[in-house]
């Protein structure tokens, strides 16, 4: 690796990237050995080390290095939107001009592509959705596999489905990896890869370019100080945290599992007088842009974020890092603590696991490649329509919901069985086998990932240790510095004030629930006969619900009472006087029970149930308690004349939702007379809305029978 002249050309850049004085900064080895093995060897290389070592130095260096010889630009692949705005202002510091494509500027995308063209742009970051677009895949892609000077796989442990953080849109890369010219150096780095992902991600990465180069390093992180707080409940926790938070250094990040539980937390802090932004799933792109940058500039305490934020986020002096709740990987930990004390010598990372944990995991969980007669169903459908089909358009065939059917296709695009194409997808007609043990040892791996967080949360023995095991890091000693090497630290004491506070937040009811406004494409194929938009005569209003099954304050009432084990019986009295309250305050709402403004709001006529399969009493008993709090008629229950079971809820598609409630309810004959003797709004009860269907049909129904409006109350919504 001696190469004098190239090592000092190297660090000179280093210095620049990272704003030292020239002669101050020098690679670490490893860097140099990889920087060396890109721009001298044009190698592929493999760089698994810990977050904050500088795998990002690595190709900034390298591409000036390569730009200055001559090379084409850089492409960068990288999940993290939040790190690409970084890392496009870390480029620019070394004269390196970056620009980035990702949803977040399609209206860039055209100026980007000439930019490109011209050679005027030395790096292109691409999220990793883009390479599964038709346009980007058929018409950019190859020019830029044809002239890109170095390929840069950032996270790289998405490539490989025995990872923690598997993306099929990934998996794109092995074509740009086959395709690339020889002697075009590629570079995978990721912080996150076990043994096994890091030979199948090296495997991959050799496609086409010979073995690949590894450089694995050790993957403690010495700032970092690791503890858990154990605590009753999510009033415990909350409480805690508006106590204990203004005690951790610094400013940092609070993640929580579900978007509901960041909002909450959220709310309660500012209560607090706490400086804190939510930034989740749903938080629009301006205003990641103004946490990221208040956070980034201490102008805020925390960030109460969700996965969302992920690992992009580049501050060097983050402090700290919360999590109210335990993600379910401790890799998936690993990676979002990783975070703090990159610039700082100490941070503090605590876990504050609830017992609500393993039931929100099994809601998100993916459930896994579908069995392989809906994957053949699926591959029948394209095959039989002869010309493209939408993801929309195939729910009418394949009972799967649109999330995981659209991660199947990508999978099966990626083995060569369906390729995406200009309105939609199309079957190749190439032979494809079912590999059910590879998907059957995910599954198994996805469980053993979650025994092991409950394994970290439980141990005596070093905590840092433990994740550095999970990772296979050979070098893994106790760290002496967690609280089980070094005695607790983190004080676990809560005010009764704090906690009063905090309960009060987490049990104020009520949700919106926006109502179904178009019916799904492609019903008329299923012998239903509802396309288009919803007639306004026919729409259900917004309605209410007590909470979400996925927030910490009403979910964790909610999930036992719902469960699919759960026994069916009388709405308990807690839960009829929060459903009350909700009517109550909604009401009393600036638009109260009115479809628009304009509207009198006159009170319900009364209050119909739907009919429930599975919890007859629990639903039937919460519309009669609300009759007779409200002193409204009780006007009955949907007569149910579907099949048995037919309707029950399921977590299936839009389509095949739609096509089993077809039918399945009808407005009885004395429910039709009192609504056509007084009409006006009708209150509809029900337990649960997960897709919104159910809601949907039982309101179009009533409303055809003389109902003016429907307002729907449910206990809990499923998201």
């Amino acid at each position: 690796m001696d190469d004098p002249e190239l090592r000092a050309e190297a660090d000179a850049l280093l210095a620049d990237l990272v704003g030292a004085p020239s002669g101050t900064a020098r690679l670490r080895e490893d860097q140099w050995h990889a920087v060396a093995a890109l721009v001298r060897e044009r190698r592929r290389a493999l760089v698994v080390q810990r977050t904050g070592w500088g795998k990002s130095a690595v190709y900034f260096v390298a591409t000036a290095l390569l730009r200055r010889r001559g090379a084409g630009p850089t492409v960068i692949v990288s999940p993290l939107l939040a790190l690409m705005r970084n890392q496009v202002e870390s480029a620019a510091r070394a004269g390196i001009r970056a620009r980035t494509i990702n949803s977040a500027n399609p209206e860039e995308w055209a100026t980007i592509h000439e930019e490109v063209e011209r050679g005027e742009t030395d790096v292109l970051l691409v999220s990793p959705e883009r390479l599964n677009s038709v346009d980007f895949r058929d018409h950019l892609l190859p020019r830029l596999a044809a002239t890109t000077g170095l390929l840069v796989v950032d996270e790289a442990h998405c490539i490989s489905d025995w990872g923690h953080d598997f993306r099929p849109d990934y998996r794109r890369l092995r074509s740009m990896l086959a395709e690339l010219p020889a002697g075009v150096p590629v570079l995978a780095t990721t912080a996150t890869a076990n043994a096994r992902v890091t030979a199948d991600v090296a495997e991959q990465l050799g496609t086409g370019g010979g073995e690949a180069l590894v450089l694995r390093g050790p993957l403690d992180r010495e700032s970092l100080r690791l503890g858990v707080v154990r605590l009753p409940d999510a009033a415990h926790r909350l409480a805690w945290l508006a106590e204990h938070l203004d005690e951790l250094p610094g400013s940092g990040i609070v993640y929580a599992l579900t978007v509901a539980a960041a909002e909450e937390a959220t709310a309660f802090l500012r209560g607090r007088g706490f400086r804190v932004s939510s930034y989740t799933g749903r938080t629009e792109n301006a205003d990641r842009l103004q946490a990221e940058s208040d956070l980034l500039e201490n102008r805020v305490k925390a960030l109460v974020a969700t996965s969302a934020l992920g690992m992009g986020f580049d501050k060097p002096d983050l402090g700290f890092v919360v999590h109210l709740g335990s993600p379910s990987s401790p890799i998936a930990y690993y990676q979002q603590v990783g975070r703090a004390g990159r610039g700082v010598e100490h941070a503090d990372v605590l876990l504050l696991p609830g017992k609500e944990d393993e039931a929100i995991w099994r809601y998100f969980a993916d459930t896994g490649f579908p069995p392989e007669t809906q994957v053949r169903q699926t591959l029948a459908a394209l095959t039989d329509a002869g010309r493209p089909l939408s993801v929309p358009a195939l729910e009418a065939s394949v009972d799967l919901r649109r999330s995981r059917l659209e991660t199947m296709l990508k999978v099966l695009d990626v083995d060569g069985a369906v390729q995406r194409v200009k309105g939609g997808w199309t079957a190749t007609g190439s032979p494809w086998s079912y590999d059910g043990e590879r998907y059957a040892w995910v599954a198994r791996q996805r469980a053993a990932e979650q025994q092991a967080m409950r394994d970290y949360v439980g141990t005596s023995a070093c905590r840092m240790e433990f994740l550095r095991r999970q990772l296979d890091d050979e070098g893994a000693v106790p760290c002496g510095r967690c609280d089980n090497c070094a005695g607790a630290w983190a004080d676990p004491s809560v005010s009764a004030e704090a906690l009063t506070g905090a309960a009060k937040e987490l049990d104020r009811p009520g949700v919106e629930i926006e109502p179904r406004r178009m019916w799904p494409t492609g019903m008329p194929a299923l012998g239903v006969e509802l396309k288009g938009r919803i007639p306004a005569g026919e729409q259900c209003s917004t309605g209410r619900a007590l909470g979400r099954l996925s927030d910490i304050g009403w979910g964790n009432r909610l999930r036992p009472l719902l469960a699919e084990n759960a026994p069916d019986g009388p709405v308990p009295d807690d839960v009829l006087r929060a459903a009350v309250g909700v009517l109550a305050d909604w009401a009393r709402s600036p638009q109260g029970w009115a479809s628009d403004a304009s509207d009198a709001s006159p009170r319900p006529v009364g209050v119909v149930a739907v009919p429930s399969l599975t919890r007859p009493r629990l639903v039937g008993s919460l519309a009669q308690g609300i009759a007779s709090v409200g002193r409204l008629p009780f006007l009955g229950t949907l007569a149910h004349t579907g099949p048995d079971g037919a309707h029950v809820a399921r977590r299936s598609n839009s389509a095949q939702r739609l096509k089993a409630l077809s039918g399945a309810f009808a407005v009885p004959e004395d429910m039709g007379e009192a609504l056509a003797l007084t009409p006006g709004p009708v209150l509809l009860v029900d337990d649960l809305t997960d897709s919104g269907w159910t809601l949907a049909v039982a309101a179009r129904l009533l409303r055809r029978a003389g109902a003016d409006r429907v307002l729907p109350l449910v206990l809990a919504a499923a998201g």
